[in-house]
């Protein structure tokens, strides 16, 4: 059993955990604590203190991750999309000086302002563009994430009855 358990500490180090390996680590708790010992005369039960802990320091230590990953992509794509912003800001400047500087002649000043209103058209279809898909991912890695908490609450709020159900039979025999 104690292989078992250093076999998983060397897989977790390596790679970070799925949401599959988080639920089967759910389970094998869920298992630990149905199969402890009952201490008698109540409805304690008797575990390793060290495996439970491996057990849930493992799915602290895996969980968060996917919300960090989560939130760093998020402000990645926030970073790129001001960054497109800014560059499109930067063009379209660049097109106003330009313009400025050509004002005399009224067909080049035309031609100016035109491109730079496709510019700016372009400018903000790209980041309207980059703003979507990242909010797209966004939301794909909340729900992620969220399917995994919810999964680990049902999965909390099953072992709670079925203890309280525990200490109801233990009470009432």
């Amino acid at each position: 059993m104690s292989e078992d358990l250093e076999l998983n500490k060397q897989e977790s180090s390596q790679v970070p955990a799925t949401t599959g390996e988080l639920l089967e680590l759910v389970d094998e708790m869920i298992i630990a604590v149905e199969g402890a010992r009952t201490v008698p005369l109540s409805g304690n039960v008797m575990m390793d203190r060290e495996r439970l802990l491996d057990m849930l320091y493992r799915l602290r230590d895996d969980l968060p991750e996917e919300m960090r990953a989560a939130r760093w992509m998020v402000r990645e794509r926030e970073t790129f999309v001001a960054r497109t912003n800014e560059k499109a800001r930067e063009m379209l400047e660049r097109a106003k000086e330009h313009s400025e500087e050509l004002v005399s002649e009224s067909y080049i000043v035309k031609e100016a302002v035109d491109e730079a209103n496709v510019l700016v058209r372009h400018a903000e279809a790209e980041a309207t563009r980059i703003r979507l898909e990242a909010e797209d991912y966004s939301e794909q890695a909340f729900e992620s994430t969220e399917t995994v908490l919810t999964d680990l609450l049902g999965q909390v709020r099953k072992f709670r009855t079925e203890l309280h159900q525990a200490r109801e039979r233990a009470g009432g025999s």
